[in-house]
């Protein structure tokens, strides 16, 4: 992840620096010196890390900490020396004596240090239960009112060193809920499969009625780790396994049928539906649906009521609304970004679907922002849980 942006970052680093010295000439030679130290001790912190081309190093803690540590010291220092750039230009322009940029800096880089260090204590700890209630006419009568938990974006190896009781949490709110069924869009790991084993025992105490259904996410697929195309194979193979050991049933481009009665209904899993590039394409709704949907050109219709999991929610336009019937598809992946204020979230500027329930039609889809992170932060995007319940709708 440093590798591939560090550049940016020894830029981050090194110009507000500049322009503080060369703007702010009265400042002690005491403060400068340890300006410039913090700098030179982040440039090679920056370069250690960019020395990596995983994704990130085996031990995250190095990692939290360099995060950590932008965020409280380059992030404020740059959004200071930005304000004051710009208000150093309304002055010249204006003929004003005085500069509010900097006063406009001054309150900016406050907010920063507060945001840093509370997502990255209290925020990060904090978890919601989100509740929602779906209606649809196609759900059979004997499933009217039938109680769902989805939940989503563990990143377990975030936990490790620490954290775990986070994560224990977690676990002990789902069982709490006492639902019909527990369904996870994916995203247990970090990186590799090694990271699940300290939460192996307490995952498998998730328990329902009907049972865990779960899929793989983008970083389940060992695609974050710089190795042989073996090893991420033999990775891949581990972690279902380990998840199969827990009791789950993971679902990879598959369906099972629950029933009450002569009444069914249908979970399906597809795996990771991304956009090819960045996020793994391996998404097949043809294999995941089989006999639930009868061909016709590209389409599947006249399918019972399907609850499907995928990991990825741009796959819920692209391909699940277009070729498919399922009433109500569940994702994660985005996580808000972990970032929200005011009910806007930066996530809004690259999906459509990033958080909460989206309907189209009589169909929906659930976004999950997620119970934890790969980065030990959260910010107004509190980490969730989220009981879904299902209803019949009277036709009307």
């Amino acid at each position: 992840m440093i590798y591939r942006i560090f550049i940016l970052l020894l830029l981050m680093i090194v110009l507000p620096d500049i322009y503080l010295e060369k703007h702010f000439k009265s400042q002690g030679k005491v403060r400068r010196w340890v300006r410039r130290l913090m700098s030179l001790l982040m440039i090679i912190f920056t370069l250690a890390l960019a020395s990596s081309k995983d994704f990130a190093p085996k031990d995250m803690t190095w990692l939290n900490c360099y995060l950590f540590l932008l965020g409280i010291i380059v992030v404020p220092k740059l959004l200071f020396a930005l304000c004051s750039l710009i208000g150093l230009g309304v002055r010249r322009l204006t003929k004003s004596r005085m500069n509010w940029g900097n006063l406009a800096g001054t309150i900016l880089a406050i907010a920063a240090l507060y945001i840093v260090i509370y997502g990255s204590t209290i925020g990060f700890r904090k978890l919601d239960i989100r509740h929602v209630d779906y209606y649809s006419a196609d759900l059979p009568e004997s499933f009217d009112g039938y109680k769902m938990v989805h939940f989503s974006d563990l990143h377990l190896g975030t936990y490790i060193g620490g954290r775990e009781y986070i994560a224990e949490k977690a676990v002990d709110s789902i069982n709490a809920v006492g639902a019909d069924v527990i369904l996870f869009t994916g995203d247990i790991q970090n990186m590799e499969p090694s990271e699940i084993y300290p939460f192996i025992d307490k995952l498998s105490t998730l328990k329902a009625k009907d049972g865990v259904f779960a899929v793989l996410g983008n970083h389940d697929y060992s695609m974050y780790i710089d190795t042989d195309e073996a090893t991420k194979v033999a990775n891949e193979r581990e972690l279902v396994m380990r998840e199969k050991s827990m009791g789950w049933t993971l679902l990879l481009n598959d369906h099972r049928a629950i029933t009450r009665g002569s009444d069914s209904i249908f979970i399906a899993g597809e795996e990771n539906d991304g956009d090819g590039k960045h996020f793994p394409r391996k998404g097949n709704l043809k294999k995941t649906f089989g006999e639930l949907g009868q061909k016709d050109g590209k389409k599947m219709h006249k399918m019972p009521f399907t609850v499907l999991l995928e990991h990825d929610p741009t796959a819920w336009r692209r391909s699940i609304l277009p070729e498919s019937d399922a009433q109500l598809t569940l994702s994660g992946h985005t996580h808000a970004m972990q970032f929200m204020i005011f009910g806007w979230s930066p996530c809004a500027l690259v999906y459509d679907e990033w958080g909460g329930m989206y309907y189209d039609g009589d169909r929906a889809l659930n976004v999950s922002v997620g119970v934890g992170g790969f980065v030990p932060f959260r910010f107004g995007a509190t980490g969730e849980i989220c009981v879904i319940t299902l209803h019949k709708k009277v036709k009307k």
